[in-house]
């Protein structure tokens, strides 16, 4: 007896943006085996931002078929590539893209954010020895490809298997990344070590949740258990059981209250362009997963779960604002910015309608901008030693509010005016930037008054749109809750404001001018780089503009691409 094979049929097609992606991500690792030490950074600098930018255009070219058919099952139901899917990933191959030329860019030293060897002891005579030779790490943009990948997949997974396999895909090159900074390296690594010890608690959780949902239903594919959810027969409590454990694995990622802890030392330990790129893609993809979770498979769950996701909405827009008026750290604040606004979101997916699926792809569009550019340019905002040596002698730098007892610099002619050091990440060191650098105070002032939600901004239009949509689903006690901490939020915001505008430098005479020389401490100073962070910033500001100013156009977008298919 001789059996017959059946060739799979495969939409090749729908896949391009992940195979573009992954693809680069896997010739990324041979370039950093094979191609010499001189060309791999060129090498794959290109190759990286080919592969995000070719996934962007994939996007595109897949839009009107989507449009035409509403959709496509590939691999038997494993992605799902329909409306919220496109979106979401066109959102993501945009913002990975504007991460990368932040990573990218570097010094007129030549040094970027990274640490020159990643397994070197901080301190250690063999960092000293990498760092002197000019070794870069380069790893880094394979690994952000297969992050890169792992969030593509993420948002268009049809079945939970496939939904595990995405998330570990996207979280473990993170977990390597966090712990790169060149600077603070021991505040690096404990958060790359909090992230993966935090981040596996999740993932177990999550898959036991899983392991429930099998149980109940007999199955993985999300078609199949939302079918069986209609015919609950004794097993309501298997159900309820491992759809919570599922979404706890979710708002996990998300930065949701009581799952935040993780969130305010990562993003401050992590190297800042890591933390721009976490802040802003891994947003965007968990909620994608979330919001298909809670409008395919349970959305006949919604009387149940409801109490819990307005609790952790609650809890995450409160917790959010309220710690983050408390922050003295520009990291530190922008992460505590980061899960209010994750509770703002959580506004729009309980609102359970049309409205919140297209206000939710909005609003990650519009914050994910606004975080790129802000955390781009906290990377370039420095210290400057004060001038403490004769030009050509080496310079030994202390343990300080940015450095650590590794940072030791070889002294060049630039000593004349102080080395420049780590970023200056307390808040009292941005008074008077506006004075000193008036372009980038106003480009950051763009972005948090984004956050904020001030109209004409990018995110005015985000929060109205998320409000509304709650309205409209009967959550008016969520959008109300929304609303009044906003307005409380914009006191961190504008503090920061009045700081760089209306604040002297801390070493400046009654005058207000400030006094070469005249203090020991460090100065805060915005260093010249080869301009990747510059075009990047240029980028998300004009995106938070119009899509504040304009916002029609990519408004009817998303309300068209809303619609979600089994």
């Amino acid at each position: 007896m001789t059996g017959s094979f059946t060739a799979p049929d495969i939409a090749w097609a729908q896949l391009t943006p992940v195979l573009l992606v992954l693809g680069a991500a896997v010739v990324g690792v041979l370039v950093e085996a094979f191609a010499p030490a001189r060309l791999r950074r060129p090498l794959q600098l290109t190759l990286s931002l080919l592969a995000t930018a070719g996934a962007l255009v994939a996007v595109a070219a897949l839009w009107n078929g989507v449009r035409a058919n509403g959709g496509t099952v590939v691999l038997g139901g494993s992605l799902i590539v329909d409306g919220p899917t496109l979106v979401l990933q066109g959102t993501i191959a945009l913002l990975a893209l504007l991460s990368i030329l932040v990573m990218a860019d570097r010094t007129e030293t030549g040094e970027d954010a990274f640490a020159p060897q990643a397994a070197a002891v901080p301190g250690s005579d063999y960092e000293e020895v990498a760092r002197r030779k000019g070794l870069s790490q380069t790893e880094v943009y394979p690994l952000v490809l297969f992050a890169t990948g792992g969030m593509l997949i993420f948002p268009a997974t049809g079945d939970l298997l496939t939904l595990f396999v995405a998330l570990e895909v996207l979280s473990l090159p993170l977990y390597l990344l966090s712990g790169l900074a060149r600077r603070r390296r021991l505040l690096s690594q404990e958060a790359s070590m909090k992230y993966f010890l935090l981040g596996a608690f999740a993932s177990a959780i999550l898959l036991f949740g899983i392991a429930l949902l099998y149980g109940f239903a007999g199955s993985i594919r999300y078609a199949d258990i939302a079918a069986a959810t209609h015919a609950v027969v004794g097993l309501d409590g298997l159900l309820l059981a491992g759809a919570l454990m599922v979404l706890v694995g979710l708002l996990f990622k998300v930065g949701a209250v009581p799952f935040h802890a993780w969130t305010p030392d990562v993003y401050q330990g992590a190297p800042t362009p890591i933390t721009g790129f976490m802040a802003a893609c891994t947003k965007v993809a968990a909620f994608g997963a979330l919001l298909r979770m809670v409008y395919v498979v349970l959305p006949d769950l919604k009387w149940d779960l409801a109490p819990a996701l307005w609790a952790v909405a609650i809890l995450t827009i409160v917790v959010g604002t309220v710690a983050g008026l408390l922050q003295t750290d520009i990291k530190r604040m922008l992460a505590y910015s980061s899960i209010a606004h994750a509770g703002f979101v959580l506004t729009g997916v309980i609102a359970l309608n049309t409205q919140g699926v297209s206000s939710v792809l909005f609003y990650l569009l519009a914050y994910g901008a606004a975080t790129v550019g802000a955390f781009g340019i906290v990377s370039l905002v420095r210290e400057r030693s004060a001038v403490a040596v004769q030009v050509g002698a080496p310079v030994a730098v202390g343990v300080g509010a940015s450095g650590s007892a590794s940072d030791v610099e070889e002294s060049t002619d630039l000593a004349a005016q102080g080395s420049v050091l780590g970023e200056a990440t307390q808040v009292s060191q941005w008074a008077g930037l506006g004075r000193t650098h008036p372009v980038l105070a106003v480009t950051f002032t763009l972005f948090l008054l984004s956050f904020t939600g001030i109209p004409l901004t990018a995110g005015f239009t985000g929060k109205f749109a998320v409000f509304s949509a709650a309205v409209a689903g009967g959550a008016t006690g969520l959008a109300i809750v929304g609303v009044l901490a906003s307005a409380a939020a914009a006191f961190f915001y504008v503090r920061i404001i009045v700081l760089m505008f209306f604040t002297p430098p801390a070493d400046a005479d009654t005058d207000g001018t400030v006094a070469a020389g005249s203090s020991s401490q460090p100065t805060t100073t915005v260093v010249t780089s080869e301009g990747f962070a510059v075009v990047a910033i240029a980028i998300c500001a004009v995106l938070t503009v119009l899509l504040g100013v304009v916002p029609g156009p990519v408004l009817d977008l998303v309300t068209e691409a809303a619609k979600f298919i089994p």
